[in-house]
């Protein structure tokens, strides 16, 4: 089968064909940087990681641009709470989620434009709506007029007679619902947070941002539009009014990912439930806290929980083990050969199946459970074969543990495996020599007490040999 992909436009599952073949553009809504990363900023992260990936993998040119939203309101007003220039407040933040991203292998995108470095493009935008009619300036400032533009609240299968929103004092609009394409300048607010325009000095309102940036780096219509599923509205439906009202194409395809929750609440600073990227990554490798974020589906709530990265690590040590244990064994696949490797057909059906990481996951745990019983039964090529595969589907998913970004923690593991390594062969030794005492209670005792440890002992003819055990 081909790539389907469920497009929250629609609300179906759809044959994905890219505007050019061969190529595929997608912008992804990245952070507002006014405070530190935690857990749930990652999620859309890891996802549409996953799918540049994926759609690398199956012959694909990936054009990935990740926005930066460095000046808001909340942005101003903390850098002003906390004495910073607003500048620098937003600098430092967007640097600590540069290092989240990559802290879980996220792969840098193509582009990764702020929102200030791109005024002109806003400006020009802006304009252009003014001039179609669908946007007014009301004392300096310019706001969409949504009942100009008949479309409005088709992303989110809204009308907008049911929607019903809480004027700000300060906005002199026509309708409650228009919303900001420019916001005058304040004189609360510092003077280097505005720019000149056509309708005086101001700064660009939330969601204009993304569609000029989307146009600047991408065109007047792309391939994939992508971010967390709270943003569909406003944020996403506004974005797509507002180009659509331009008369750009914008986005063919709409993909949300689900968020990460703390006992069914959606994890955010505002609730007080944000687990810090720096706090959980003090506790758990990095690459597990990836697994966690990758293996629920991406349309799937994440419930996050000590248990889950617990469970996570395991996992990972697991396929971290498999992958030192192989090597040792039968030596390293070349990279062009982890690259190049014919993936299993479940794990391709599962990934072009909208993403179906749990299934591919499934199919990737399998073949290590071949591989282990092939160290343990010495078959060296069947060794080799679950060692390039797994090898080859982990790095579909950014989850080879030889691959550079996880060097430290596969040392980790490495070093691991061999301390147990040298543990176990000592038991097997003392096991050994209780069965050639004819002492039985001894050897039984010996081996329960590493199947109580999970590790499982199997005798052959040219000796015993070990191997972890596989959950059921």
């Amino acid at each position: 089968m081909t790539l389907h992909l469920f497009d929250t436009a629609t609300r179906e599952e759809r044959a994905f064909t890219p505007l050019t073949p061969g190529k595929v553009g997608i912008y992804l809504c990245g952070p507002t940087v006014q405070s530190s990363p935690h857990v749930g900023h990652l999620r859309s992260a890891v996802a549409f990681d996953v799918l540049q990936r994926w759609l690398e993998r199956t012959g694909h040119q990936v054009t990935m641009v990740r926005n930066v939203t460095d000046i808001d309101d909340k942005t101003l007003a903390k850098a002003a709470e906390a004495g910073w220039e607003w500048w620098a407040w937003a600098l430092r933040y967007e640097r600590e989620f540069q290092a989240a991203y990559a802290a879980v292998g996220v792969r840098p995108p193509a582009a990764e434009p702020r929102a200030t470095g791109h005024i002109p493009e806003i400006v020009a935008l802006v304009s252009r709506l003014v001039e179609r009619g669908h946007a007014y300036v009301s004392d300096g400032s310019v706001y969409f007029d949504v009942r100009s533009f008949a479309a409005y609240g088709e992303l989110t299968k809204q009308s907008l007679e049911d929607l019903t929103v809480t004027p700000e004092p300060s906005e002199d609009k026509r309708d409650p619902r228009d919303f900001a394409l420019w916001k005058a300048a304040k004189p609360s607010e510092p003077h280097t947070a505005s720019w000149d325009s056509p309708w005086g000095p101001g700064r660009p309102g939330w969601h204009i941002e993304c569609s000029a940036m989307a146009r600047r780096y991408l065109g007047d219509e792309f391939d994939i539009h992508g971010g967390g599923l709270d943003l569909r509205f406003p944020h996403h439906e506004n974005e797509q009014a507002q180009s659509r009202a331009a008369g750009y194409g914008f986005a063919r395809w709409w993909l949300h990912s689900a968020w990460v929750t703390q006992s069914g609440a959606k994890m955010s600073k505002s609730l007080g439930n944000g687990l810090l990227v720096s706090e959980v990554l003090s506790r758990y490798p990095a690459p597990a806290l990836r697994l966690a974020l990758a293996a629920v589906h991406y349309r799937s709530m994440l419930e996050y929980s000590e248990g889950t990265m617990e469970d996570a690590t395991a996992q990972w040590h697991r396929l971290a083990g498999f992958v030192a244990r192989a090597t040792e064994r039968v030596g390293a696949p070349a990279d062009a050969e982890v690259a190049g490797a014919d993936l299993p057909q479940a794990f391709v059906d599962a990934m072009n199946d909208d993403l179906a990481v749990p299934r591919a996951l499934a199919v990737v745990h399998e073949t290590v459970r071949a591989g282990n019983a092939a160290l343990t039964a010495g078959d060296h090529a069947e060794v080799a074969r679950a060692l390039r595969d797994a090898r080859a589907m982990l790095d579909t998913l950014g989850l080879d543990p030889a691959a550079p970004e996880w060097s430290q923690a596969d040392a980790t593991a490495s070093a691991a495996m061999s301390a147990l390594d040298t543990l176990v062969h000592g038991d097997i030794a003392a096991r050994a020599a209780a069965r050639a005492a004819k002492d039985w209670a001894a050897a039984d005792a010996i081996r329960d007490r590493l199947a109580q440890a999970g590790i499982v002992i199997e005798d052959g003819a040219d000796g015993a040999r070990w191997s972890l055990a596989e959950e059921a």
